[in-house]
């Protein structure tokens, strides 16, 4: 199983040019994918540095027939005209799609800097390894303290998962909206989490739970322990990035942790500001 996550900046690459199709081309390069993560898709967002009015949501999914698109819209504001503006997440799958929750992440107000609303996109997917929840999302930059709730309800997120894995019992198997459908505690977190691998709020990520829940671990130093991560912001863009960082992780349970081939991180890529990241699981 090959799943990529990238925060897109919609489209915009280090030469300023807004070009989806690159996108999606840059990730097949990297590797023939089973599902492709977003971050930063935007829906008539024309105020964005070199965008337009397209729905970007639309048009991913129309550049890649055969994978189900699931949109996750954190920003939803008003738009000319009775449009509206949409910004958010993405996750695109060939594997087939079981259900599908959406999660607001908290804001707790923080006047002293600008923000925007983030969400948590979550698809529990039937995978070669059995079901697994995916989860993709993008924290909040300029507030600590609304990026240190944010992780907080990822935690709470992934400890309500698997409180409902360990007492799940089929309930309704109509096709009505009370079908019960099981929300696995197997899961790979993926996002823009806008820390560093020293942020205390990375260790937190992956601190224990004390109702027995799986722990997360960050896929690469399971993978390549003891090797610093390859930066995954600003290697190109010089005009927004000073220095470059790493922003970008994925994290799996500790079912899946054995299961990871490779973890690798596109550093070549120019189609945005931030570089692909590539984890690769094997059956057993």
């Amino acid at each position: 199983m090959n799943l990529i996550t990238w925060n897109i900046q919609w489209g915009r690459g280090s030469d300023g040019v807004v070009d989806l199709r690159r996108i999606v081309n840059h990730a097949r390069a990297l590797a023939d994918f089973d599902v492709l993560c977003l971050q930063e898709v935007a829906d008539n967002f024309p105020a964005l540095k070199g965008n337009n009015d397209a729905n970007q949501f639309a048009a991913l999914a129309a550049l890649l027939p055969g994978y189900t698109a699931i949109e996750g819209v954190a920003v939803d504001l008003p738009g000319q005209q009775g449009r509206r503006r949409r910004f958010g997440n993405m996750i695109l799958s060939r594997l087939p799609v079981r259900q599908v929750l959406r999660h607001l992440l908290p804001a707790p107000p923080d006047p002293s800097v600008k923000s925007m609303r983030r969400m948590a996109l979550e698809a529990v997917l039937e995978t070669p390894f059995g079901l697994t929840r995916v989860v993709t999302t993008h924290l909040e930059y300029y507030s600590a303290p609304q990026r240190a709730a944010q992780v907080e309800a990822l935690r709470g997120l992934h400890a309500e998962a698997c409180a409902e894995a360990r007492a799940f019992v089929e309930t309704d198997s109509s096709e009505g909206t009370f079908r019960s459908l099981p929300r696995p505690a197997s899961a790979i977190y993926t996002a823009d989490f806008n820390y560093q691998p020293d942020d205390a709020l990375h260790a937190r990520m992956q601190q224990a739970h004390a109702d027995g829940s799986p722990a997360l671990h960050d896929a690469w130093s399971s993978r390549w322990p003891g090797v610093p991560h390859s930066l995954t912001l600003g290697l190109y863009d010089r005009e927004q990035w000073p220095s470059a960082m790493t922003t970008d992780f994925i994290y799996v349970t500790d079912d899946l942790a054995p299961r990871i081939a490779d973890v690798r991180v596109d550093g070549l890529t120019q189609a945005s500001d931030h570089q692909p990241v590539l984890i690769t699981l094997q059956q057993d």
